[in-house]
């Protein structure tokens, strides 16, 4: 009789661990089917547009551009985006060089510091080849990106970079380049 009782409990537990596995399973697999696509438009009629005093840079400087990587992100030309108010600046490979546009992408940035934001810049490297190599390159990169906003008149007590980031999975190019956020 004592054997039995262990039995029931040692089935109850199992019977237990099981409902719970089940629901967790069961969780994860609605919580993937219900998320809501990420790609959808944003309906633009709904959001009006914003007041400005100024004009805003020629659209072939800044490029608004989906959530999907840009061919621009993809290749390996230098280029720059801006995405959901962070200007994104791509590099060559192996290289420090800012692209064609560079300037009309930090109007918007310049002027937010000018008003007391201020400037966060971040740049990435990749986890292939030589850590130490791709970290200073990333580095060196951030400090063009300083130095165009210093030419254009943002001062070094409105800059901050941070320390070089390995960039997550994604495009080659999105491990060379560097970020513009304000705060």
């Amino acid at each position: 009789m004592y054997l039995q009782s262990d039995d029931e409990q040692l089935g109850r537990v199992l019977g237990l661990v099981l409902a719970v596995v089940i629901g967790v399973i069961a969780l994860v697999m609605g919580a993937a089917l219900y998320r809501p696509s990420v790609n959808a438009a944003p309906d633009v009629a709904a959001v009006p547009p914003a007041a400005s005093p100024v004009a805003a840079p020629a659209p072939a400087a800044v490029a608004a551009v989906p959530i999907e990587p840009s061919a621009q992100a993809t290749s390996d030309a230098a280029s720059v985006t801006v995405e959901y108010g962070v200007v994104k600046f791509y590099f060559a490979s192996g290289d420090a060089d800012l692209a064609e546009g560079a300037a009309g992408a930090l109007v918007d940035v310049v002027k937010a510091a000018r008003s007391g934001k201020k400037v966060l810049i971040a740049g990435f490297h990749d986890s292939t080849g030589n850590a130490a190599v791709n970290a200073e390159l990333a580095r060196r990169r951030a400090q063009v990106v300083q130095d165009a906003l210093r030419a254009a008149g943002v001062p070094d007590r409105q800059i901050s970079l941070q320390r070089p980031a390995l960039a997550g999975p994604g495009p080659d190019a999105e491990a060379r380049r560097v970020e513009i956020t304000l705060q």
